[in-house]
């Protein structure tokens, strides 16, 4: 997702899937709506779910587009990455990742995504910033006792909100490749987009006193 990912990239990425296939399209279900709003729906023809969560960041939109474009430091923040990196810049601006995810009860699972960027803020902090990412499993050789995800597609749109605010949208569908206990599922669906809204804060608040301590 990434980001994405996505998770750009992340837990709850993997953990919001649960069993069974769509017979056709769904409307939206809202799950959470405090402290962030999650909406999710099976994705016709696979076992997947899409994830659509929206909600304010207590950190400004300059930080959170900069953690989140920093795919290699996912690995010191992220919920369960264990591994993040990028592989390569492409000629037309994109970048292939590859990340990896230790899991509790069910097997590590890894991801490689092409990265786009569609909008960054502009130097004033005003405008949109926006990328997505969907999935490349075949870029690189699979690894052994990890099982590699195949279907992992999202994005995140941040905008700025006031003095150390933003508002976000993350957006994500993700195959689990295998099975994943039922409790996990349940818990992704509110508990790991919470989990990954609270890091991606988290960290931008760091970032951002950094960045004025560099002043």
């Amino acid at each position: 997702m990434r980001m994405l990912w996505n998770w750009g990239t992340v837990m709850a990425a993997v953990v919001v899937l649960a069993a069974g296939t769509s017979r056709a399209e769904e409307a939206w279900e809202t799950v959470a709506e405090k402290p962030y709003v999650v909406k999710v729906r099976p994705r016709p023809g696979t076992h997947a779910k899409d994830v659509w969560a929206e909600g304010e960041i207590s950190a400004s939109a300059v930080d959170v587009q900069a953690v989140l474009t920093d795919v290699d430091s996912y690995r010191l923040w992220m919920p369960y990455v264990k591994e993040s990196r990028t592989l390569k810049e492409l000629p037309d601006g994109t970048r292939l990742t590859y990340t990896k995810l230790d899991l509790p009860v069910v097997s590590s699972r890894d991801y490689v995504s092409r990265l786009v960027m569609e909008s960054r803020l502009a130097e004033d902090g005003t405008g949109v910033f926006a990328q997505r990412w969907t999935a490349e499993p075949d870029a690189i050789p699979e690894r052994r006792s990890t099982v590699r995800l195949r279907l992992n597609e999202g994005s995140w749109r941040v905008e700025p909100r006031g003095e150390g605010k933003s508002y976000a949208v993350y957006k994500f569908t993700v195959d689990p490749a295998g099975s994943i206990p039922g409790f996990l599922a349940n818990m992704g669906q509110k508990d790991g987009v919470v989990d990954t809204f609270r890091a991606v804060e988290k960290r931008a608040r760091l970032h951002g006193e950094e960045r004025r301590k560099a002043k």
